[in-house]
């Protein structure tokens, strides 16, 4: 592995989150505000959104590291589509109540004297669902009843929502949510890393698995990786992660923009049938292997018989057609003429 080859303790550019790799760049610092603002006020919603790889599991991760455990009750939920019934058995679970065959009403019954419980050995209790963009209206609005319950004019439960940019616009369009987003106290939008934020990024992770300057990134290699990775943490780190290796193998000391180039190259090629990633740039296409236009279906055929039947319906319908010419023609004769009626042979033998 590229650790060993460079003399790391580890491996600096994981996909896995990890608290401790945290980095503050501008929009984590003001996620890391709003949250620090919300955990003040012990109430309400707090609502951060991001792309994927964004870093919002990272995010949680530290603020997890810095509370106090003896203060606050932490309960975490990833949500994969969780219809509200399901949700209460988990915030129940999450209290150390057995919810198990009770009633809706029983649940709920259940889940207010263990907040309370908790509230009355000092803590708080917090409740932080990841990837929300995956629940229900329902359950959004399960969760807004629970945000209801109360001791002494205080609430008993606090919420944190962290989702995909989706969830913004799933808060913002149904209409049963007013009262969830009247109660939203803070809202914010992790945005990409910017330019100057990568080599700062970079390095802190190096450091924190013991690098002394080996291997390095030149300036035009860190602009390669950002354009590549438009910036979202997680998309660099799988960059950075396969330059690593390249360099172990290739024994590069000093990246460069071809360099970073040649493994991006390899990236596009694994990634050629996957949906694109923000910030991608569009691969070339080499003349030499542009496909020919493909050859358009042979005209359907059809046999003899079927074009003898065919044939032999269309006749039937011209005979058809001028029959009924014939019969119109003589009732307008007949009105027009003396009244009498037209010859039934004829009309019989027309329409035979």
């Amino acid at each position: 592995m590229y650790d060993e080859h460079y003399g790391l303790s580890g491996r600096p550019f994981q996909l896995t989150p990890d608290p401790k790799f945290w980095f503050e760049t501008a929009t984590h610092r003001k996620a890391m505000a709003y949250l620090g603002y919300g955990l003040s006020q012990g109430e309400g919603f707090i609502v951060i959104t991001g792309d994927p790889g964004a870093g919002k599991t990272t995010l949680v991760g530290h603020l997890m590291d810095q509370i106090d455990r003896e203060r606050l009750h932490v309960i975490k939920i990833v949500s994969t589509q969780i219809d509200a019934a399901e949700l209460l058995h988990l915030v129940a679970a999450g209290l150390n109540v057995d919810t198990a065959r009770l009633s809706k009403a029983h649940v709920l019954a259940s889940i207010e004297r263990a907040l309370h419980a908790i509230a009355r050995s000092g803590k708080r209790t917090l409740l932080v669902i990841d990837e929300a963009q995956s629940l229900p209206v329902g359950s959004l609005e399960e969760l807004r009843m629970l945000s209801n319950f109360q001791t002494g004019g205080y609430p008993l439960l606090q919420i944190f929502l962290l989702g995909q940019p989706e969830f913004r616009d799933v808060l913002q369009s149904a209409g049963s949510l007013e009262q969830l987003r009247q109660r939203v106290i803070a809202m914010h939008h992790l945005e990409p890393m910017e330019a100057e934020e990568v080599e700062p990024y970079l390095i802190h992770r190096l450091q924190v698995v013991g690098w002394e300057g080996r291997p390095d990134f030149d300036a035009d290699a860190i602009t390669a990786l950002h354009r590549w990775s438009g910036g979202v943490p997680r998309l660099l780190n799988q960059l950075a992660g396969r330059v690593m290796l390249y360099g172990a193998i290739e024994g590069i000391d000093r990246f460069t923009a071809d360099d970073v180039a040649t493994v991006t190259t390899d990236i596009d090629c694994d990634m050629a049938d996957r949906p694109g990633r923000p910030g991608a740039a569009p691969r070339p296409i080499r003349a030499d292997i542009v496909p020919p236009p493909p050859t358009p279906p042979p005209a359907p055929t059809r046999d003899g018989a079927l074009e003898a039947r065919i044939a032999e319906l269309e006749q039937r319908l011209e005979e058809q057609d001028a029959a009924l010419r014939r019969v119109l023609t003589l009732l307008v004769e007949w009105v027009e003429g003396d009244g009498g009626r037209p010859e039934q042979t004829v009309l019989r033998g027309t329409a035979a």
